[in-house]
Order: structure tokens, then C-alpha cells, then sequence
């Protein structure tokens, strides 16, 4: 639900405006933020931070994340983890769906001048989106529920946001189009995990579907086994 407030209220904030007139906002105070970060960023570059940003930045496209996303299904049906696999899964296409229909509906430009290639609009982010809701989705796949599986899952965030900056800093984005990315990607891998532990559970309880065993071995949460 925090999730959900905060991805709202940025969205409202950023509000729908003409593409050449960005990076106004219907907030003021949210566009103004987005070009002075801009300036600064372009008064600090220097040669090491920006190789470092361009890798980053390769690292959140699709060259790296669609490969990965395809290996770690490929390894969740053998591993036969077909509940993991669908939260994994509809994570992926949720993402994908949302961050298409959301850049077509705002329409935003981007910062002047970006230092890497970019295609399409700027609001929200797909770096960060991509990021965020495979980092998120790693974790949930990889670990058990509870405090471990927390710091992971902060963690995730935490390198998702470092990465989504590095658009910031290549002039790819707005500082506000990553930070509802961000924000859209760990909401969609939490929400995907819990829609369909949801709906095994509750097929499960009416006979449906066999409950989900935990496979020998296996560490991980029988609920998304």
C-alpha cells in the first residue's frame, strides 16, 4: 500500500504535458527538482563516473535483463517451480505492459543532450522499471520468507535505484522517471508474488490444485515452490 501511495502521488505529481514542454510537472516543485538535479549532474561529470554510469546503464537494458529473465524461467521449469515461475513471469509481462502504456500515455521528453542512446519517451523509466522488478523478483525466487529475504529484498531496491541514477547522469532521464520506475518495478514483483501465492492458496483450500510441495532440497517458501 506504501507502494501504491507513492507511485500515485508521483504519477499525479508529474501529470500528463506537451513532450517539448518537459520537464514541467503539474507539481512545480517535482519538475523544478528534475532540472536543477540535471544541471548539477552536468557540472560534476567526470571520465571514471561516466564509464562506470554507461555500464551500469548497459546492465539495466534489455541486451542483459532479457537473457537473465529467460535463463532464470528456463531453470524454474526444471526445477518444476511452476508457482514461482508464473509470479516470475507475470511479473515480466506486467512490467512490460504497464511501462508501454504509461510512457504512451504521458508522453514526456527527455533531458537535452543524453550521453547514451536513448528510444522513445522518458515517464517512467524502463531502466529502472526492468531493474527493479528483476531485482525484486531474484530475491523473492532465491529466498525463503523473513528477515533474511528483507535485506535482500532492500538491498535489491537499493542497487535498482543506484542503476536507474545512472540514467540521471547520462542524461537519459529525469530524476522523477526514475524514481516512479523504481517504485513501479519492486510494486510489480511484490504484487505478482502475492497475486499468485493469493490464488494457489485459495485453489489449493477449494481442492482445485494439489497444495505446492517444497522439492527436496529446496529452501525456499513452499508457497512459491
Amino acid at each position: 500500500m506504501g507502494l501504491l501511495a507513492c507511485l500515485a502521488f508521483m504519477l499525479i505529481a508529474v501529470g500528463r504535458h506537451p513532450e517539448h514542454e518537459a520537464p514541467v510537472t503539474t507539481i512545480a516543485a517535482i519538475g523544478d527538482i528534475d532540472l536543477a538535479v540535471e544541471r548539477w549532474v552536468d557540472d560534476i561529470r567526470i571520465g571514471l563516473a561516466t564509464g562506470l554510469f554507461t555500464f551500469l546503464s548497459v546492465i539495466g537494458g534489455g541486451l542483459v535483463t532479457i537473457p537473465l529473465r529467460i535463463a532464470v524461467s528456463v531453470w524454474l521449469v526444471m526445477r518444476r517451480r511452476f508457482v514461482a515461475l508464473s509470479a516470475f513471469v507475470l511479473a515480466w509481462v506486467a512490467s512490460e505492459a504497464l511501462l508501454t502504456s504509461l510512457k504512451t500515455f504521458f508522453h514526456r521528453g527527455r533531458p537535452p543532450g543524453p550521453l547514451v542512446g536513448t528510444v522513445g519517451f522518458s515517464f517512467p523509466s524502463g531502466h529502472a522499471v526492468a531493474g527493479a522488478t528483476l531485482a525484486v523478483a531474484l530475491v523473492l525466487v532465491f529466498f525463503p520468507p523473513g528477515p533474511r529475504r528483507r535485506k535482500w529484498e532492500l538491498l535489491a531496491v537499493g542497487f535498482s535505484f543506484v542503476m536507474a541514477l545512472s540514467r540521471v547522469y547520462l542524461s537519459a532521464h529525469w530524476l522523477s522517471d526514475v524514481v516512479t520506475g523504481v517504485l513501479l518495478g519492486t510494486g510489480i514483483a511484490l504484487g505478482s508474488a502475492a497475486l499468485v501465492t493469493e490464488v494457489t492458496n485459495l485453489l489449493s483450500a477449494r481442492g482445485v490444485i494439489s497444495p505446492p510441495r517444497k522439492p527436496p532440497g529446496d529452501p525456499l517458501d513452499p508457497r512459491l515452490s
